[in-house]
């Protein structure tokens, strides 16, 4: 089956015109995505803002390969199997089609990501203010905006995917966004630069994932828990535990 190994290949710094704020600088990164047809392309860079110093952002730097690997694997599963995929029938519906979840893959995988930031400040004092927060879409502040909290740095709050069925993990009984890969495929459907503000919550957790699918739901292909469920299934599957995997699950419940 398909797999995609992912390189970073250059760290370098570029600086943005000044601003109201002052000027703002951006670390990004470049990566070659090589997959096992011999055929590689250099992906656009995920800007990163001055705000994440070194530490934070080697992290993540790292956290967003690991988005694009996991993007690339689901990517490159549906367009080898395509309606033939149980994990396309388990979380897309027995009559789906594939290609929603396949424009949105595509597009986290390769897309230009030139109008984007993540930082690591806390310029709404959403991440000061609000319990629990690890992050968030800057929304109508700065649409192309992501915000990353100092708790999703904390020690034992996201896993690698080297990781993925480790430690107990299941894909069925673990929060979405226990990686760092899946937990940034989220903030990445927030992001217009990405999903064109295809992709939404419509359903709340697995239950209602299988729910919407098994009533053949249209907008399954654009549900943010079920786009994160069914790539890491499948990544689980295809990589972590090949032909094995860890759903949790009876491959047809």
């Amino acid at each position: 089956m398909r797999s995609s190994t992912l390189l970073t290949l250059l760290t370098a710094a570029a600086a943005v015109s000044a601003s109201p704020l002052g000027r703002q600088e951006i670390t990004t990164t470049t990566t070659t995505v090589i997959s096992n047809t011999d055929s590689s392309t250099t992906t656009p860079s995920f800007p990163i803002h001055s705000s994440c110093n070194s530490t934070l952002s080697h992290q993540l730097t790292r956290a967003f390969d690991e988005t694009v690997a996991l993007a690339s694997v689901a990517r490159d599963h549906l367009l080898e199997h395509g309606q033939s995929s149980p994990f396309v029938k388990k979380y897309f519906g027995p009559n789906s089609t594939t290609i929603a979840p396949l424009g949105v893959f595509s597009r986290v995988a390769s897309a230009a990501r030139g109008k984007m930031l993540f930082r690591c400040d806390d310029p709404d004092r959403n991440c000061a203010t609000q319990e629990g927060w690890a992050g968030h879409w800057r929304g109508s502040n700065a649409t192309q905006e992501t915000v990353i909290c100092d708790l999703s740095f904390a020690p034992g709050k996201r896993r690698w995917l080297d990781q993925v069925c480790g430690l107990g993990y299941t894909v069925k009984e673990g929060a979405t966004n226990l990686f760092w890969a899946t937990d940034l495929l989220h903030r990445t459907f927030h992001v217009p630069q990405v999903s064109e503000d295809a992709v939404h919550h419509y359903a709340d957790g697995w239950d209602e994932v299988l729910g919407m699918a098994e009533g053949g739901d249209e907008r399954s292909g654009f549900d943010s828990d079920t786009l994160i469920y069914f790539a890491v299934d499948v990544y689980a599957y295809e990589v972590a535990e090949p032909g094995r995997g860890c759903g949790g699950y009876e491959m047809g419940n």
